[in-house]
């Protein structure tokens, strides 16, 4: 499913349903990404300061890939 990211608590809550989906403890999701746990904790609550190539190593974890539409491309 594709589904368009409009604010930093909208990833916040991808990653939390996701994380839930699979079984995983904010923890566990950690260590699986390489990140802390209070980075789990404050992306998932939206934090809009968090950095982007750590975002990216925990959305990877989850099996999850990112997708960039460029101005003029329509949504698939």
């Amino acid at each position: 499913m594709i589904k368009p990211i409009l604010n930093t608590a909208e990833i916040g809550d991808i990653v939390r349903t996701t994380r839930k989906e699979q079984n995983l403890r904010q923890d566990e999701l950690a260590g699986a990404s390489g990140v802390g746990l209070r980075f789990i904790v404050d992306l998932e609550a939206g934090k809009p300061t968090a950095q982007i190539g750590k975002v990216l190593q925990v959305l990877q974890a989850l099996g999850c890939a990112v997708e960039i539409q460029l101005p003029g491309e329509r949504m698939r």
